[in-house]
């Protein structure tokens, strides 16, 4: 991953839904931490966890951090 801040979840959608992208590449609408951990997991980031999520410098929350699901 070459950016500083390589995953980027960006505010909810009037459905919850937040879209993911990672190294500046959609890779889907996540709707809870464990939609990011399954994303990442596609991306090759093999040991993440919902944890790692909520703590990782990695990722840039927009709108909102890892507790907000709603519009």
């Amino acid at each position: 991953m070459a950016h500083a801040q390589p995953i980027v979840i960006y505010p909810p959608a009037e459905d919850g839904g937040r879209r993911v992208r990672v190294d500046g590449r959609f890779v889907g609408m996540a709707y809870g931490l464990l939609d990011i951990v399954e994303f990442l997991r596609l991306a090759g980031l093999d040991d993440v966890d919902d944890d790692w999520v909520r703590q990782s410098e990695l990722i840039e929350w927009r709108g909102g951090g890892p507790d907000v699901w709603e519009h």
